[in-house]
């Protein structure tokens, strides 16, 4: 069975469709996340090509940023949404779904009007700390709450944006810190937040996660031209 039949077991089990309408919905709903989703990550790919030096990464022009920040959002975040995406849709009928993820991207894009704003190359040690920092948050009970909510049924995308957000800041802040243009790092971090909206939380998975993150960090303070691609070739 796909990632899609899961998904769309999942929903119609805890919630049954009275009728083919509800099977309906679902497939739109699926085939908005997740069509969308493995376009823009092919697009992420071919934009972020030979862009990636690690910490010492510049931004480009505004305008080329806001693009590659754009599909790469949708790349990372459309997967985990999908089931948010399919309750919307057969609460409130397929033209919803729409709306629902085109807001939850609107404030992913929003971050990136922060990011361009305020990242610019910097050392290993601020990238250390970033990460550090990125894995403590993991054991916050902030954290947990964020990462409950974003699992929750709400009624609009930019709430579900915003849960969610709550929950990916500090991963997403530590793929700015060590390479926001690396599709390495990117794939990576997409990994830990489909995981994380879609499992619910586990401490014998979350607390080792946790202080990979904490050592990895270290690691990068302590050793940093160890670490692949964290810094630009000389």
């Amino acid at each position: 069975m796909g990632f899609p039949d899961r998904i769309e077991r999942t929903m119609e089990l805890a919630h049954p469709p009275a009728s083919g309408t509800g099977t309906a919905a679902t497939v739109a709903a699926l085939t908005l996340t997740l069509g969308p989703a493995a376009a823009c990550w092919v697009v992420a790919v071919w934009q972020m090509n030979g862009m990636d030096m690690g910490v010492a990464t510049k931004l480009g022009s505004f305008g080329f940023f806001i693009a590659v920040w754009a599909a790469m959002m949708a790349a990372m975040m459309l997967p985990g949404a999908a089931p948010a995406v399919v309750r919307r849709a057969q609460a409130g009928g397929v033209r919803a779904a729409p709306v629902f993820a085109g807001s939850y991207l609107a404030l992913w894009a929003l971050a990136g009007v922060v990011v361009y704003a305020l990242d610019r190359p910097h050392g290993t040690v601020a990238a250390g700390a970033v990460a550090i920092a990125a894995g403590a948050y993991e054991l916050t009970p902030l954290k947990q709450v964020f990462r409950r909510r974003c699992r929750d049924s709400v009624r609009s995308g930019l709430e579900f944006g915003v849960y969610c957000a709550g929950s990916s800041i500090g991963l997403m802040l530590m793929l700015v810190a060590l390479g926001v243009m690396s599709v390495t790092w990117m794939s990576v971090i997409a990994v830990l937040v489909i995981a994380q909206k879609l499992l619910p939380a586990n401490a014998v998975v979350d607390v080792p996660l946790a202080l990979a993150i904490v050592g990895l960090g270290i690691w990068i303070i302590l050793a940093p031209s160890s670490v692949p691609g964290l810094t630009p070739p000389m």
